[in-house]
């Protein structure tokens, strides 16, 4: 067998219980891939979001929310609320910069076309930003959100979705 430089990712729905798993990977991506862009007060105060993890549970349980695995293991996800904003996207930092955001991203994308969205709008916070940039999303407004105590500033992203049967084509 071939080796891979990266295991294979795999793509799953979310389940009721991946709950305590995504919301330990949702505080360590905070924690761990966003020193560089906000304060430690920002940051603590962003993963606490997922200290309730009832609320959190409920959060990912009314979107459409994909799990990506390494191995098995859940080590990101992805959730799309309504037909055409990309709420969450969160990778734990051990398996940051190995194609799973990616995956996550192309598959959300994917579905969102095929439920006839036309577009896709995301939050993107300043470190996630290059990374939706690359993918074709363009800025459209930069915002500050209440997080417990603490001011966030993000971006509100657009990209539109081609048409699925005829590229290039707007759907009347």
């Amino acid at each position: 067998m071939m080796a891979q430089a990266f295991p294979q990712i795999g793509l799953r729905p979310f389940l009721p219980a991946d709950v305590p798993i995504l919301a330990a990977i949702f505080a360590a991506s905070v924690e761990g891939l966003t020193e560089d862009d906000y304060s430690e007060n920002q940051r603590d105060a962003w993963a606490a979001v997922a200290d309730d993890e009832e609320a959190f549970g409920k959060r990912l349980g009314s979107q459409l929310t994909l799990v990506a695995t390494l191995q098995g293991s859940p080590v990101g996800f992805v959730s799309l609320k309504g037909a055409d904003h990309l709420d969450m996207l969160y990778v734990h930092p051990g398996a940051a910069r190995q194609g799973v955001a990616s995956a996550l991203c192309d598959a959300i994308e994917k579905l969102a076309g095929a439920r006839g969205a036309t577009r896709l709008t995301v939050d993107a916070s300043d470190t996630a930003e290059p990374f939706f940039k690359k993918r074709g999303y363009a800025g459209e407004s930069r915002n500050t959100v209440t997080v417990g105590d603490e001011w966030l500033a993000n971006t509100t992203m657009k990209k539109m979705l081609a048409a699925n049967d005829q590229p290039g084509e707007r759907p009347s």
